[in-house]
């Protein structure tokens, strides 16, 4: 019996990225007010971890770079109807409820990361501390709050990206977890 065709779709950094993501997010969500430290270290990784996927997002191989992935919203609206309708088209690289899902991760990762900052600024440490650290504790309850909420949120995400992996493999018969570890998914 013939075995079909892998083609490679994700490269070894935007796979590095990805699960050196989980950890990093798990880490510093785990962590939050018990150990600081570790919470900032993850914190930080997190932050260039993002910044690394806006720069491969623009430069790396194809399926990595945004121009490739990004749609419109009502292209993002019609794939999730066609989903819900267990109809929906296999894309090679990421679908667009993928993509979609991808950039709001990005996104409210990006914010949880820049508003802990502030609040480990007005804290008195880390490098906003001369901007914030005058704030008054109504100010610093504020940015620990956004803070939380995005943290949150961003969980709220991962839990909707990891239903939606389940239901791609299911509907396509692929196992897209493996795709992130192989680099490689069916031709």
């Amino acid at each position: 019996m013939n075995e079909p065709t892998q083609i490679k779709v994700w490269d070894p950094m935007i796979r590095l990225f990805h699960w050196a993501l989980v950890a990093s997010f798990a880490a510093a969500y785990l962590s939050e007010d018990d150990w600081m430290s570790v919470h900032v270290v993850a914190g930080y990784t997190l932050l260039g971890l993002l910044l690394f996927r806006v720069v491969w997002g623009l430069v790396g191989p194809r399926h990595a770079r945004f121009s490739d992935f990004v749609r419109p919203p009502w292209e993002v609206m019609a794939y999730l109807k066609d989903l819900a309708a267990m109809r929906a088209r296999r894309y090679i690289g990421h679908n667009p409820a993928g993509a979609a899902m991808i950039l709001a991760l990005l996104i409210s990762l990006l914010l949880s990361s820049l508003t802990g900052l502030g609040a480990y600024g007005a804290e008195g440490a880390g490098p906003f501390k001369d901007w914030f650290f005058d704030l008054n504790a109504v100010g610093k309850e504020a940015l620990e709050e956004i803070h939380e909420f995005f943290a949150n949120f961003t969980l709220f995400l991962v839990a909707v990206h990891i239903g939606g992996v389940m239901l791609g493999s299911l509907l396509h018969g692929e196992n897209l977890v493996r795709a992130m570890f192989t680099g490689s998914k069916r031709g």
